[in-house]
């Protein structure tokens, strides 16, 4: 038999692949979902069960967390990455370690063929196919939904013709959980004027009275809250329990997709916000004006080509070397107080705050220069703008 590995989440779209591949293409499935964050370990047993009550030969869950912080997620705080100044690239940055999570187990068995539930309308058949195609072009991608073009109803009534009639009645609110975020999707998403109701979020306001928060940074990474050191994976997790109790994070994105047509999402990203955030106060204490200059400039190109599916291009190893050297001195604790549906940056403490100098203090005294070396910098700086007035005046 043809031997397939298929990118499988459990949903209509994968369960259709599944079923189809396996009895009428008549290949031989291999189901594999990859956990970047959000699923529990019963929802990963019912996953495999149903995978191979579709006719899977069989199913793996690959655990992929830590490696979705070391690809990725840390390069996303370094370089306090907000797609259009908004969106932490929730879904788009966990795509791209599960494409590449799936196409070396695919070479790992010998597959011949891998296949995923993207449609032709999307981001992620670009991240899936760019993934596979430069990793492994030797195997080909095999796309039902979206080859054939087939609607909702034409997977269920198929589904249904061959035995499997389970509820797969569309839910009002679509939700992706995982580590960096969560994105929801609605009938209100598809349109341009209307906002998400709250309870469409996963996470409601339970929280009312303010609390404050520590965030201890080493080297740009968070290693503890309020004073209690983890692992990365673990502190996100632990702010995010923190956070969403008060629905902080909560936002619609608008952006242009890689097919070149906008669109909008929902999203809840407590911890991920308040952390970007947190991070960025930290370096505006401890770096210099240029290097926020130029880090703003690549981590914007960073977040951009991730979200584009370009992780594989050499250009983002040379983009991480430099957000990686520029954290060297962001170290120290960001002071935070969390609010219901927000939260506020109080301040820092660091052995590297370049405010704490004994040249200066802004607007009132300064000890390194004198009132004679000032006139004369500003003079020679204004130099430019006064030949340009004169010659053009």
């Amino acid at each position: 038999m043809k031997k397939l590995v298929l990118a499988y989440s459990g949903g209509l779209d994968t369960s259709y692949c599944a079923k189809y591949l396996s009895q009428v293409e008549g290949f031989e499935v291999h189901a594999v979902s990859v956990n970047t964050g959000g699923f529990e370990k019963e929802e990963i047993a019912s996953i495999g069960e149903k995978a191979v009550q579709l006719g899977a030969t069989s199913y793996t869950s690959i655990d992929a967390v830590q490696t979705f912080y070391n690809k990725v997620v840390k390069y996303l705080i370094y370089g306090n990455v907000l797609k259009n100044n908004t969106y932490p690239l929730s879904v788009s940055a966990e795509r791209i370690v599960q494409a590449i999570e799936i196409v070396n187990y695919a070479k790992k068995v010998g597959a011949q063929y891998i296949a995923h539930g993207s449609t032709g309308a999307g981001n992620d058949q670009v991240r899936f196919d760019m993934i596979f195609q430069t990793l492994a072009p030797e195997i080909e991608i095999i796309t039902p939904i979206r080859d054939y073009k087939l609607s909702r109803q034409t997977e269920i009534d198929f589904l249904k013709e061959n035995g499997v009639d389970l509820p797969w009645e569309k839910a009002k609110y679509s939700i992706n959980k995982g580590l960096w975020g969560t994105s929801v999707g609605g009938e209100e998403t598809l349109t341009s004027h209307a906002g998400l109701p709250s309870e469409a979020y996963p996470s409601q306001l339970t929280k009312n009275d303010p609390s404050d928060v520590k965030l201890t940074f080493e080297k740009g990474e968070l290693i503890a809250v309020n004073g209690k050191k983890d692992s990365h994976v673990n502190n996100i997790e632990a702010l995010e329990k923190l956070a969403s109790a008060y629905a902080i994070g909560r936002d619609i994105h608008v952006g242009d997709t890689i097919i070149g047509i906008k669109g909008r999402v929902g999203f809840e990203a407590a911890a991920p916000l308040v952390i970007i955030k947190a991070h960025h106060l930290l370096e505006k204490h401890t770096l210099t004006k240029w290097q926020q200059h130029h880090k703003e400039q690549l981590g914007n190109w960073y977040g951009m080509l991730l979200h584009e599916g370009q992780y594989l291009d050499e250009v983002m190893r040379n983009i991480e070397v430099f957000l990686e050297d520029t954290q060297r001195n962001v170290n120290g604790d960001v002071f935070v107080t969390l609010h219901p549906y927000r939260f506020t940056l109080n301040g820092i403490s660091s052995a590297h705050d370049l405010m704490s100098s004994s040249f200066a203090s802004y607007g009132e005294t300064n000890e390194g220069w004198t009132a004679e070396d000032a006139k004369g910098f500003i003079k020679i700086t204004s130099n430019q703008g006064k030949i340009y007035n004169h010659v053009n005046s």
